[in-house]
């Protein structure tokens, strides 16, 4: 007795786990160019020479983990965000928004505390880190000012880089996929073959 494949769930089948087989690969492609994204900002955050503080998102990414140096003319905003001291603690990350003496404005990370409370800073030259900051950057100050804690310095190793973790479960969709339609075939040829 022929055994018939229905031809529309299996072309159905085949390009959901062509899909994510493909996605699955696209993960390990990630994984590559992560891996070396970290290596590239591990390597800049070695480097000694300081940058200028980037004007624009076009100069952020050359930036990143740079040591840089601004002058905050105005602080206009003070905010405290959850963060780390240099020594591992739990506290506030306390941020102003500062107005630069050349017009722009840039966030500084001015140090950390237990107290949310913002503290007294009026601005001035501060140096540090360049980090992340969601879409934009900040300045990690090194030494911290207003008689805060040191932050702790931005590490490339923090930058989450789980595309391995995501390709293996893209592959294993693939396989139960196939799986469950190999099973679901069966039943189909043992109930016609009664």
């Amino acid at each position: 007795m022929m055994r018939r494949v229905p031809i529309i769930p299996t072309v159905v089948v085949a390009a959901a786990v062509l899909t994510m087989i493909g996605l699955g690969i696209w993960q390990l492609q990630r994984k590559e160019w992560k891996e070396a994204m970290i290596a590239r900002y591990e390597a800049a955050q070695a480097m000694s020479a300081e940058v200028p503080w980037p004007s624009g998102p076009a100069g952020y990414e050359q930036a990143l983990f740079r040591h840089s140096q601004l002058d905050c003319a105005e602080v206009l905003d003070m905010s405290a965000v959850s963060g780390r001291s240099a020594g591992g603690e739990s506290g506030w990350a306390h941020v102003a928004h500062c107005r630069l003496a050349d017009g722009g404005e840039a966030d500084v990370a001015v140090g950390w505390s237990r107290d949310p409370s913002a503290p007294a800073w009026a601005g001035g030259e501060v140096a540090g880190m360049v980090a992340s900051a969601g879409d934009g950057v900040r300045l990690v100050a090194a030494p911290p000012q207003a008689g805060l804690a040191q932050i702790a310095a931005p590490d490339p190793g923090d930058l989450p880089n789980n595309h391995l973790a995501y390709a293996v479960q893209w592959f294993l969709f693939a396989l139960t996929a196939l799986v469950i339609y190999g099973l679901a075939l069966r039943r189909r040829w043992l109930a016609s073959a009664r």
